[in-house]
């Protein structure tokens, strides 16, 4: 395998710049949301040991959003940014709106719900302002413009640096350009979530908006390690991923015969040949691979040190194509505000 204790030798990772914000993050961020939620229990104590140890990799990106764990994600997030603060890049999300306890959600961009979740962000957060603020997910009947001004003061009155949209179409990303640059454009995006390769991909890049890959090892699945969902914990909300059910299951572990092999030809994990070829896409792409232990963050950023042929990349995007793939990334409720 790939060394995994030479990662912890290599303190600054390549850097990759926020659009037209002049922010540099590393060229992997971590998405911090299983450190509070949806992958069953998790320890604060393993949770902010892994934060640090991120730190030392080199890692400057750090997601959340208010939703994770009703705030306890960016209180989280606070305790780990307090004596470290002008050290990393802090990205954090508002719209999404549920009852504690509750998968199903509202989404909420109006300029009022905007100002106040980002007051309550900063408490959260215990700093005095946001790196990158994202609306998490879009209202369709709140035009684009009202909620990009909204986040336009905010950025005047310095409560945050730059905001970003998430999971937003082509044609609302252009809208809120028109209104204020968009720093970063947020969306699934890995072998087996292929879509933003259809349009917005092209449109982050005709203006200068960077874009953040969640959920490139396709949730764990990318990893090779999820045959089942069996030996998941209690509250995974994988059990009723569509893309999970077994007979999707079984049919997608198909395509992942591919990644082994090359995996094997180039010493390395199945995961690790996933974000290869994510961040071979461009040097504007900035996936954020989620964990909240050592041993798996040592291994996601080893990922920057493998080097896929063109003809490993050929196979990959010939049996990864999206008519490959079966299921929805989402339940109909999770598919809220996708696209929007």
């Amino acid at each position: 395998m790939v060394e995994i204790e030479s990662a912890a030798n290599e303190k600054l990772m390549t850097k990759r710049t926020l659009g037209n914000s002049n922010i540099e993050v590393s060229a992997l961020g971590l998405g911090c949301m299983g450190m509070s939620e949806f992958y069953g229990p998790s320890d604060d104590n393993e949770s902010l040991a892994t934060l640090e140890h991120a730190l030392e990799l080199g890692v400057t990106m750090y997601d959340s959003a208010d939703t994770y764990g009703f705030g306890h994600n960016e209180e989280l997030l606070g305790r780990f940014a307090k004596a470290k603060r002008e050290k990393i890049v802090i990205a954090t999300k508002c719209g999404i709106v549920r009852e504690k306890g509750k998968y199903e959600r509202s989404i909420d961009t109006s300029p009022a719900y905007i100002r106040t979740a980002c007051e309550a962000s900063l408490k959260r957060l215990g700093t005095d302002v946001i790196d990158l603020y994202y609306l998490h997910r879009l209202n369709p009947s709140v035009p684009i413009e009202e909620s990009v001004g909204a986040l336009a003061d905010l950025i005047t009155e310095g409560k945050i640096k730059s905001y970003g949209l998430c999971e937003a179409s082509e044609k609302t990303l252009k809208r809120a350009h028109a209104v204020h640059d968009v720093a970063a454009l947020q969306t699934e995006y890995s072998l087996w979530s292929r879509e933003p390769e259809e349009g917005i991909l092209s449109a982050c890049r005709d203006q200068n908006t960077a874009f953040v890959a969640y959920s490139p090892l396709g949730r764990g699945f990318l990893t090779g390690k999820l045959s089942d969902t069996k030996a998941l914990a209690e509250g995974d909300f994988r059990t009723s991923n569509p893309r999970f059910l077994k007979d999707n299951l079984e049919r997608n572990s198909r395509l992942l015969d591919s990644v082994k092999a090359i995996a094997s030809q180039h010493n390395c994990t199945v995961g690790q040949v996933s974000l290869a070829w994510l961040l071979d896409q461009g040097p504007d792409i900035i996936p954020i691979p989620g964990t909240r232990r050592k041993q798996y963050l040592n291994e996601n950023m080893d990922s920057t040190k493998v080097i896929l042929t063109a003809s490993d990349k050929a196979e990959l995007d010939k049996v990864f194509n999206r008519d490959a793939i079966s299921g929805d990334r989402y339940t109909a409720e999770g598919m809220k505000g996708l696209n929007a």
